[in-house]
């Protein structure tokens, strides 16, 4: 345990998140839109010591920071970017101040595209509403995704938890079984799961930082097995082709506190049971009808959106 937190805290798991992740700036951002930049400032300058309320991204943040240890280096660390000048830049740290957010670094780009901090920065795993620069990072080799707004009936359980779910094919995994399917059809891809159950697939845009949120998952892991940080994987596999997720993962070394095989389920209602506080997925319409319960992330990935991907098993009358 405390070389893994030796481990952890030499290289903290580091979130890159923008402001309109973090925080609720619908109004804001659609005054830019409307009326463009010096609107947007003189709004936001007029706000500038009016508390920002809490963002898509906010829960699953504020949780991950609570468990760092007080006076210790941290395990996960946040860094702010933004699009903001650093004009603009109080509003957002005077409202992390307020919260009581260890947040104190950032970057704040007036304007100008992201993607190259992101690398500078060093994250695992970036969060923003901005397609392009959320595209950027997954390009170089940084998980990310493209956050929606806050859930509108997401009841919030006060626990110290913080739960992480992640669709697997695309994500967490490769794109390779994506593949297999669209060029074979479901038989071909049953078929050639079966066959390679106990090969462990690659990893996809998710792999490593679903790696690095697995060493801060042991360090809270209990002696009865139940750690503060809850992983879940939430996948349209069925059970016939179920073997080679749980084979990879052991593979890897990340367990799974809960995996569900959904089919052609929706997933809205598994990851409202389940509580997740985020979720990953690579299909908008999963995104779409997620993001109604919890705050849902869609990672670009090698299809479009509306592709049907891996549509295994049928949903029950």
């Amino acid at each position: 345990m405390d070389d893994l937190k030796k481990q952890l805290r030499a290289n903290p798991l580091r979130i890159g998140i923008s402001t309109r992740a973090l925080f609720k700036l619908e109004e804001e951002h659609s005054v830019f839109e409307k009326d463009g930049v010096q609107a947007y400032a003189d709004l936001q300058l007029k706000r500038e010591n009016k508390l920002l309320e809490k963002g898509a991204a906010f829960e699953v943040v504020e949780r991950l920071l609570q468990l760092n240890e007080n006076d210790k280096a941290p395990f996960v660390q946040i860094v702010l970017l933004s699009r903001n000048s650093p004009d603009l830049s109080l509003r957002a740290f005077n409202s992390i101040k307020e919260y009581g957010l260890p947040v104190v670094t950032g970057s704040f780009t007036s304007g100008a595209p992201l993607g190259p901090f992101i690398p500078a920065w060093r994250v695992d795993l970036f969060l923003s509403n901005e397609h392009s620069d959320v595209k950027a990072a997954i390009e170089a080799g940084t998980a990310a995704a493209r956050l929606g707004p806050v859930p509108s009936s997401y009841d919030r359980v006060i626990t110290d938890e913080v739960r992480i779910a992640f669709d697997g094919d695309a994500v967490v995994f490769s794109s390779e079984s994506d593949q297999v399917y669209k060029a074979e059809g479901l038989e071909g891809f049953r078929r050639h799961e079966s066959e390679n159950a106990k090969k462990p697939m690659e990893g996809g845009p998710f792999g490593e930082f679903l790696k690095k949120l697995s060493i801060l998952r042991a360090i809270y892991l209990d002696e009865s097995g139940v750690s503060k940080v809850r992983i879940g994987i939430v996948t349209a596999r069925d059970s016939a082709a179920h073997a080679r997720v749980i084979n990879t993962l052991r593979a890897w070394g990340t367990p799974a506190d809960e995996a569900h095989f959904v089919g052609q389920w929706d997933k809205a209602p598994i990851l409202e049971a389940f509580g997740a506080h985020i979720f990953f997925d690579d299909q908008e319409k999963h995104v779409l009808g997620a993001s109604k319960v919890v705050a849902a992330g869609h990672v670009p990935g090698p299809h479009d959106g509306g592709d049907t991907v891996i549509p295994s098993g049928d949903i029950p009358k």
